[in-house]
């Protein structure tokens, strides 16, 4: 198996990182030390407040040590805690301009909230998703023999339309509703094919089934997700991890399943610049068929 964004993403961080900073600290909380998640959520709480702090401040706001400090910040890919105020100052004048969905007062705030978080959400996974990754990616779905893309709950709609739209420029995509149907599908590909799984948190059960059931029939396996060490990331062979802060009025990440649409439309035209005559023969066809349904 080759190796995956979490592995790729850990060489790069020893070069240091590029993006937001705070993204990088999102995506890795849930897999950090109980004492590292501490830190993070301080530094995600305020993230303004700590450029402000020295070491020894935050290692007591925190209840933890120095060292503790130190160690947050080289898993991050940071030289140290100056590195890190360093990156949070150079920050803190970007972030958007309007509050939290749950501070709006009017149905208008509401709207402008919300319209302004996917906006910011957007803009912040250009420098969130690896290119090296997003290429690879191109290539291993765009030369896919057979692709099955399997996702369930709140990823099941971005599932459906991704093999929609990846069918309709030539390649041989499917996407079955049902979870024990993925589980099977899954199981019977050959080793050309490709299983392009879905997952906000990447610890769905039913993902995590049929993407280890892909992997032992001897597909490759793709990995969309929004963390970046997850046991999705770690069962597939490659992995796009494009995240985005979750708010309190979302039930599920609303955000994540913008940003993982986004990345999945990026996908689909890249393929499709990659691969022009099969594109352009499989769009005509599909605009043909597409007329018997119009009046």
């Amino acid at each position: 198996m080759s190796a995956s964004l979490a592995d790729s993403s850990s060489d790069g961080l020893e070069a240091g990182i590029t993006g937001p900073v705070t993204a990088r600290v999102r995506a890795l909380l849930p897999s950090l030390s109980r004492t590292g998640r501490r830190i993070g959520e301080t530094v995600m709480a305020d993230p303004g407040g700590i450029v402000e702090l020295t070491v020894s401040d935050l290692a007591a706001s925190t209840g933890t040590s120095v060292a503790s400090v130190v160690r947050f910040c080289q898993d991050l890919g940071l030289r140290g805690f100056g590195d890190l105020k360093l990156r949070l100052a150079s920050e803190s004048g970007s972030s958007g301009t309007g509050g939290p969905v749950e501070e709006a007062t009017t149905p208008t705030g509401v709207l402008a909230a919300v319209l302004r978080s996917s906006a910011d959400a957007l803009t912040n996974v250009i420098d969130s998703v690896d290119a090296t990754a997003f290429t690879r990616a191109i290539e291993t779905v765009g030369t896919a023999e057979h692709l099955l893309v399997v996702g369930v709950g709140t990823s099941a709609p971005l599932a459906q339309d991704a093999a929609y739209r990846l069918r309709s420029i030539g390649l041989l995509a499917e996407a079955p509703a049902d979870a024990h149907v993925q589980h099977v599908s899954a199981w019977l590909l050959k080793p050309r094919a490709v299983c392009l799984a879905i997952s906000h948190t990447g610890q769905t059960r039913e993902t995590l089934a049929a993407a280890g059931a892909a992997r032992d029939a001897g597909a490759t396996t793709v990995a969309i997700t929004s963390f970046y060490r997850s046991p999705l990331t770690e069962l597939c062979d490659q992995a796009l991890v494009a995240g985005s802060p979750e708010t309190h009025h979302q039930i599920e990440a609303r955000a994540s399943r913008l940003v993982h649409s986004a990345v999945l439309d990026a996908l689909h035209a890249a393929i499709a610049m990659t691969h022009p005559d099969r594109a352009q023969t499989a769009r005509q066809r599909a605009a043909h068929a597409i007329t018997d349904h119009r009046m």
